[in-house]
């Protein structure tokens, strides 16, 4: 398996710290408001990377952080005449509900930001002890000076930056050098604080993934990633201070999923085109917003508009209709072993586990892997058209199952219907069938309409009436 390397700008074998198992750290929202749909690309994404490191057989450990203290969470509370942890909890709660939406399984440790300040504070004093950081009237800061290999990450030469100035470093007559950073700040008057050796303050942004890194993962750790947005400065950041505290390498690999455009524009509010996960799941249901993301290659910039998330709708049904049709062909069937011609065939089926496999150990190249689970969505249709044996058609529905789960998409819903309500239901199309008998459409309609609104969707196939929920 190849992973593309920021760090290094190539694809490298991928091989974990410890055999067997990985440690991943993934950047989190800032909570202050909903997460919007540039926020949903690193979840759906990294998740996926995720689901696939596990469906290998690695024993994954996934961090990502929450980060409840901030200048837009607090400038919020003052708006709501609220306070900085009511904001928080009430957007952490929104995003889990976002997050469990698109399918993004829970991490193993969420930290926030406010449950590590001691931790922070620590690693601050550890940075200052070593030279690596200095303090001024109570904001101590980070000297990229003393860290010769800043800009590792994002290419980017200290000397030119200092020299000619950037969007990303701010302008500060106490630092020694342009590119230096804040590690921790004062307080202001109404902002919440902590004590610290320097002051009542709080931490600056760069140094609260270092140290909810290292504490929940270790000084080393296999993946970290995040949006391209982060290289720099914050995660280049991130990597000067933990491996001036810890002395050895921070992350072994780094991951950056692309931007995400909006009708080929930058996502903005100020261009009207800026819209929030709920925002999109109000006009197209979560998993359709899953499968847009996964459609692209995780490194490459993908565009979002209605006709792409119409297409992507229509693809998931697809890919859903041939699950239900099989379920269905499955269900109807007579009880029948595979034919010596299927058996034979089974190699032909276990091509598109290859490709999908092939695909995925190729940097986690998702849309390939659609692809080919499109091409076994084919393969299934036919099969069930030709009237294939009962056992051969589960393998084919257990194989379109098996890679489905990899990515999150067009699961099995795992709601069960009662024997009371299954009968009903079946009744109910009993006599929905004498109706359209006796040619009643008007009263055909209406059950179709009822069990509609029992959550039941109904198809005429050549072999009966076939029904499902959903």
């Amino acid at each position: 398996m190849k992973v593309y390397n920021t760090l290094t700008r190539q694809k490298e074998e991928f091989v974990p710290i410890e055999e067997g198992k990985v440690k991943m750290y993934v950047c989190g929202p800032t909570v202050y408001d909903y997460i919007h749909i540039g926020n949903a690309r690193p979840y759906v994404v990294f998740d996926t990377v995720r689901r696939y490191l596990e469906y290998k057989g690695y024993e994954v450990t996934y961090v990502q952080n929450f980060t409840d203290v901030d200048d837009k969470i607090i400038n919020r509370a003052n708006k709501e005449n609220s306070t900085m942890q009511e904001i928080s909890n009430r957007y952490i709660q929104e995003a889990f509900h976002d997050a469990d939406g698109l399918n993004v399984k829970r991490a193993t440790i969420h930290p926030r930001v406010t449950e590590e300040m001691d931790l922070i504070i620590e690693m601050v004093k550890d940075l200052v002890d070593k030279g690596f950081a200095y303090e001024d009237k109570g904001t101590v800061y980070y000297n990229t000076k003393k860290f010769p290999e800043y800009g590792k990450l994002s290419r980017k030469n200290l000397d030119e930056l200092i020299a000619g100035g950037s969007e990303r470093v701010s302008v500060d007559d106490a630092k020694k050098n342009p590119t230096d950073f804040v590690l921790w700040k004062p307080k202001k008057e109404g902002e919440p604080s902590w004590t610290s050796p320097w002051g009542e303050g709080r931490p600056g942004w760069h140094i609260e993934c270092s140290v909810m890194a290292k504490h929940h993962l270790g000084e080393r750790i296999d993946i970290h990633a995040g949006g391209e947005d982060l290289v720099f400065p914050h995660h280049e950041n991130e990597i000067a201070q933990s491996e001036a505290c810890n002395g050895c390498q921070f992350a072994k690999y780094w991951l950056h999923n692309g931007f995400i455009t909006v009708d080929n524009e930058k996502m903005s509010k100020s261009l009207g085109n800026f819209f929030t996960v709920r925002d999109i799941a109000a006009q197209f249901p979560y998993e359709v917003i899953r499968f847009f993301i996964l459609n692209g290659h995780y490194r490459s910039p993908i565009n979002f508009s209605r006709d792409l998330m119409q297409a992507c709708q229509n693809g998931l049904e697809r890919i859903k209709n041939a699950r239900k049709e099989l379920d269905f062909y499955i269900q109807n069937a007579v009880d029948s072993k595979m034919t010596d011609e299927e058996k034979a065939q089974t190699a032909d089926l276990m091509k598109y586990k290859d490709q999908f496999e092939a695909a995925m150990d190729d940097d986690f190249n998702t849309a390939d892997a659609i692809s080919v689970i499109y091409e076994l969505v084919r393969f299934s249709n036919i099969a069930v058209k030709a009237g294939v044996s009962k056992e051969y058609a589960v393998k084919i529905q257990d194989m379109l199952d098996h890679l489905c789960v990899v990515l999150g998409v067009a699961e099995v819903s795992e709601d069960s219907i009662s024997d009371e309500e299954t009968d009903k239901i079946e009744a109910l199309i009993a006599k929905r069938t004498e109706a359209k008998k006796a040619k009643d459409f008007a009263a055909a309609d209406a059950i179709r309409d009822e069990l509609a609104a029992m959550g039941i969707t109904i198809k005429d196939t050549r072999q009966g009436v076939q029904w499902f929920r959903g």
